[in-house]
């Protein structure tokens, strides 16, 4: 008889390991504070190896009738300055997080797993066959990052290409086609405003810019209006006994676009490990070991080559001259991308 799994946290890390388990037949509780369908800040791109990990769950499918739209074009802005319209190495997914975790919470169900929604977890995070996939994770020492996340939906924006990367003095705003006419408004920001309204204003850029150009006659979709601060990028570790994946693990910078795949692939990472462990092959110590030195292996990498990216284009006039020399060079896109995936 297996032995029971227990997944605290139903965001997109914990929802696709909760699927992958049931594929394989293993029993699995799944344990969300929230309710479904709800927004989250998030760019709602999907663009890399996760894909080929959705579709190996038979997810894409139901992801297409839900509204999935494939994005093959980027642009980038800082001041007075623009990129060519960029061909991304790999189509991109672009699907709304309302929709898409909605979606996996009814397939895990559909599959037999035992979801629970408005339930906060009591217990330790070190508790023999827990996984925490609770998202962000602290500064170290428990300090609260600098960076903070907000993301609206919008009608009536008229893009350029399938996805635009808008830096500001003070962070970046990333804009993507949803489904319906809808556009991700979705941006990150160093430093938090003093007044409430002044944050979600942020997002529509300065006088005179690209953004405020493309936002000036678009209309706020109610309900899809959230925000997240204290976020910390680019660090690896949790406790030895304890079996974290996703956000739990690391952030990357979401300038590279490639966070909600690692989300998938954190989930993929974790799958043999917990299934031996279920299967009574390995102990919960080595299973949790194991897990960490996977991710170790495939995300060390691009937490780095994410941070240098992010730190570079926050020194001053750096942005405009790297989208200058992404316009001139498309070498140094190819770089990027690749080395963040």
């Amino acid at each position: 008889m297996s032995r029971e799994l227990t997944i605290v946290g139903g965001g997109l890390a914990g929802l696709t390991l909760g699927i992958a388990l049931r594929e394989a037949d293993l029993p699995v509780t799944l344990i969300e504070a929230g309710h479904y369908p709800r927004h989250r800040v998030c760019g709602e791109f999907i663009s890399g190896r996760g894909q080929a990990i959705l579709s190996r769950l038979d997810l894409d499918a139901r992801m297409d009738e839900a509204g999935l739209i494939r994005a093959g074009h980027a642009r980038f802005f800082a001041g007075p300055r623009h990129s060519n319209r960029l061909r991304l190495p790999q189509t991109a997914w672009s699907i709304s997080r309302d929709v898409l975790d909605q979606l996996l919470a009814r397939v895990f169900q559909e599959r037999g797993g035992v979801l629970k929604t408005g339930t906060r977890w009591t217990h330790d995070f070190t508790d023999e066959g827990v996984v925490r996939a609770t998202g962000r994770k602290l500064a170290p020492g428990g300090q609260r990052g600098r960076w903070m996340g907000l993301k609206l939906h919008a009608q009536n924006v008229l893009l350029h290409a399938d996805l635009e990367l808008h830096f500001t003095p003070a962070g970046y705003v990333g804009l993507s086609r949803l489904s319906g006419g809808r556009v991700n408004v979705c941006g990150l920001f160093r430093a938090r405003p003093n007044r409430a309204a002044d944050v979600f204003e942020q997002l529509r850029g300065s006088d005179g810019s690209a953004l405020r150009e493309r936002l000036c006659g678009a209309t706020w979709v109610d309900g899809s209006r959230c925000s997240v601060g204290g976020l910390n990028f680019g660090t690896l570790g949790t406790s030895a006994r304890e079996c974290a994946i996703g956000d739990a693990i690391a952030q990357i910078p979401p300038l590279t676009g490639n966070g909600m795949s690692m989300a998938i692939e954190s989930a993929n990472l974790a799958l043999r490990p917990l299934s031996d462990y279920a299967a009574g092959r390995v102990t919960w110590i080595d299973a949790c070991s194991s897990i960490r030195e996977r991710s170790r292996k495939a995300f060390s990498g691009r937490l780095l080559w994410g941070r240098l990216f992010q730190k570079a284009l926050f020194q001053p006039l750096f942005a405009p001259l790297i989208v200058q020399a992404v316009c001139r060079e498309g070498s140094l896109w190819q770089l990027a991308f690749a080395r963040t995936r």
